[in-house]
């Protein structure tokens, strides 16, 4: 045996042909450093070692840890590595491919989701009624950001308030003195600024009114205007009046919506200017270029504030007639001189003439300039009430190819002559038959122009239009102190002075905000309230109706909450089953989604309806989702006898693999808007049914 030391080793091994492992360098560095140091005793001699050159092969041929790239590549190129190589290369090819034509096809197939203003239920206030923060008597801007938790409460996810620009607060302020400021009753621009921030803070997108048609008579366009100061000249419609034994005598035989002649003589102009409104509302002259893009221009304005959408109210009023003929009478009978009424004449040549949708394109492109950042689409709407012309509102939507309105806003379900289910199936039948295919539709039960729905229609039946306003397609629309069931105050109860200062809003269902049992209802501190409160509000308040959960609001919250939770009742099929003079039922359906839901309302007297004759596949039992009456939730009922008292609403639940709206006896009678089928498989909605 021979002793040899460890240190010669891989140098004897170098010399026997061995192979260098270059993960040892820097332990051969650090040897070499020693053995080059002089001083130091000679290296000890190496002995030779005979080795196997068969063991030195197999050694080189395993893999280690640390091997250079030299060795590397005689592994990597056998076949046993290069094999697996190649097939985990592939696989990963194949998955990614997968996973990109999986994203691809989700995409493509996915169904347009459904826009802010589309998601859930619009609350509209009317300002200076809804909450007082500085104890004037007058709602302000800064009492609505206070109470924003009552609109996320609510599952509201838009706010619409009505009009705030610096005005003399005729006809709701809409004849406004200046579109760039806020009138000083209900704050600042500071203040406006900070409600708009609270609002996005909280999720919510808000709405504002827009009257593009005229302007206050203290506008600074119209003192300008009046004054025949340069381009302002032609800002409104005037023309030369006849005058004869110290009356004027108009151009023609227009009358405006208040009543009376349409013109007004100016005694600084020597003219008449034309007002569809109020004589303190002249109207503008939209022929005129300029003044369009003065409109533009306040749009933009707004909208750099901050605004999510606007509601273009009175746009039908924009354009008249340039050869000013007299508009035809509906008696043709009846003495000209006696015409003083709106509806005496038929409005041929002062409403929707040619050239109206092209303006109210324009406006819609102003919208969508800014509307390209991602989330941020601008609404617009359309408040013009069409009453007797159901086409014409429609016209509102655009058409394919060009778009005007996401909607016009929809007052049918105001408008009612009478309450019965048949009139109620009328009601929305009239909508949705002459909307537009792909359209979006909207509903509402209370304006600032209507009485309230409790004295309008009766207290019993204020939960069931509550039911069907959030059950029917499309969006709904609250006017405040609706889900409280508030009601009138009576019209004696407003003084002289009131009347005189803002005649329209003398309607008594713009009473104040109804908060808690306090004086004055929660809504000011102050001493009084613009407008009295409804001596009802120790009773009817938001605060006791939290706390009980049959109330109405508590009735309200549980629908809204029910419609945010529920695919059918977000944009699944709508199919009319019955309507009689006391019931109106209908079914909300997705496709691929077996879970129904049935509503059967109540709007007449007590009633019980056999609805298995009518629809034979229905199951035999159904159960009570929500009711009008909480007690009666979770109760499970026999479809052969639904049994409803006045003004009881049901949202009856059930499973069927054969929805109606696929049942032939129910074409023409089931609608949709924004399709989408629901797959169970993959728990996810897609376009192609």
């Amino acid at each position: 045996i021979v002793e040899v030391e460890a240190r010669s080793l891989p140098m004897e091994l170098n010399e026997k042909g061995g192979v260098d492992n270059n993960g040892f360098v820097q332990n051969e560095v650090f040897d070499d450093k020693e053995t080059d140091t002089g001083g130091q005793e000679e290296m000890p001699k190496t002995c030779s070692v005979d080795v196997d050159p068969m063991a030195v092969e197999e050694t080189v041929l395993k893999p280690y840890a640390g091997m250079p790239k030299e060795v590397l590549l005689k592994f990597s190129s056998q076949a046993r590595y290069r094999v697996t190589r190649e097939i985990l290369f592939w696989l990963i090819i194949a998955a990614s491919l997968s996973l990109v034509g999986a994203t691809i096809a989700i995409i493509a197939l996915s169904p347009k989701c459904l826009d802010w203003w589309q998601a859930g239920p619009v609350y509209r206030i009317y300002p200076r009624s809804f909450k007082d923060s500085n104890m004037d008597g007058n709602g302000d801007l800064k009492g609505i950001q206070e109470k924003l938790d009552h609109m996320t409460y609510l599952n509201i996810k838009t706010i619409w308030i009505t009009s705030f620009f610096k005005s003399p607060l005729k006809d709701l302020g809409y004849g406004a003195e200046d579109f760039y400021d806020i009138d000083p009753i209900f704050g600042s621009m500071r203040d406006f600024e900070n409600l708009i921030a609270a609002i996005h803070d909280k999720g919510l997108k808000v709405i504002m009114d827009f009257i593009p048609n005229h302007t206050s008579d203290k506008h600074r366009w119209f003192q300008l205007s009046r004054n025949r100061t340069g381009k302002y000249t032609d800002y409104y419609v005037w023309q030369d009046c006849m005058q004869a034994a110290g009356s004027v005598i108009p151009p023609n035989n227009w009358v405006s919506v208040f009543g009376s002649s349409s013109w007004q003589f100016d005694d600084v102009r020597k003219q008449c200017y034309f007002h569809q409104f109020g004589k303190e509302q002249p109207d503008l002259n939209f022929r005129n270029p300029a003044v369009q893009q003065e409109i533009h221009d306040i749009l933009k304005f707004w909208l750099s504030k901050g605004v999510d959408g606007f509601s273009f109210s009175s746009v039908k009023f924009l354009l008249e007639a340039t050869h000013l003929r007299d508009e035809p009478p509906v008696n043709k009978s009846q003495n000209g001189e006696s015409i003083t009424a709106y509806s005496q004449l038929y409005h041929d040549y002062t409403t929707t003439q040619v050239g109206l949708h092209d303006m109210i394109r324009s406006f819609r492109q102003t919208m969508n300039e800014f509307s390209r950042e991602p989330g941020r689409y601008r609404f617009m709407g359309s408040d013009d009430d069409e009453k007797e012309d159901i086409e014409a509102t429609m016209m509102y939507y655009g058409t394919p190819f060009i778009q005007e309105a996401d909607f016009p806003f929809n007052f049918n379900l105001i408008n009612l002559k009478n309450l019965s289910g048949n009139s109620i199936f009328e009601a929305v039948d009239l909508w949705m038959k002459n909307m537009p295919a792909g359209k979006w539709p909207n509903w509402a039960v209370g304006s600032p122009n209507a009485a309230r729905i409790s004295t309008r229609l009766g207290k019993e039946y204020i939960n069931v239009m509550n039911m069907l306003l959030l059950t029917l397609p499309g969006t709904p629309v609250t006017y405040y102190g609706e889900e409280i069931g508030m009601e009138n105050i009576a019209s004696e109860n407003v003084s002289e002075e009131r009347v005189n200062s803002d005649p329209v809003a003398t309607f008594p269902g713009k009473s104040p905000m109804q908060w808690d049992g306090k004086v004055n209802a929660g809504f000011t501190e102050g001493n009084s309230s613009w407008l009295p409160v409804n001596s009802d509000y120790e009773s009817v308040n938001v605060e006791i109706q939290r706390a009980w959960s049959n109330s109405t609001l508590g009735v309200y919250r549980a629908l809204s909450s029910l419609r945010n939770s529920e695919l059918p009742l977000n944009r699944g099929w709508m199919c009319y089953l019955w309507n009689d003079s006391n019931v109106f039922v209908y079914v909300r359906e997705l496709d691929g989604l077996h879970r129904v839901f049935m509503m059967v309302l109540n709007f007449g007297q007590e009633s019980t309806i056999d609805l298995k004759a009518i629809v034979p596949d229905l199951p035999s039992e159904a159960v009570v989702r929500l009711s009008t009456h909480f007690s009666n939730t979770g109760k499970a009922v026999n479809t052969k006898r639904i049994k409803t008292e006045m003004g009881e609403g049901l949202v009856l639940e059930y499973k069927t693999a054969k929805p109606v709206h696929t049942m032939e006896a129910f074409q023409g009678k089931c609608f949709v808007a924004e399709k989408a089928c629901y797959s169970r498989a993959l728990n996810l909605l897609y376009a192609n049914c």
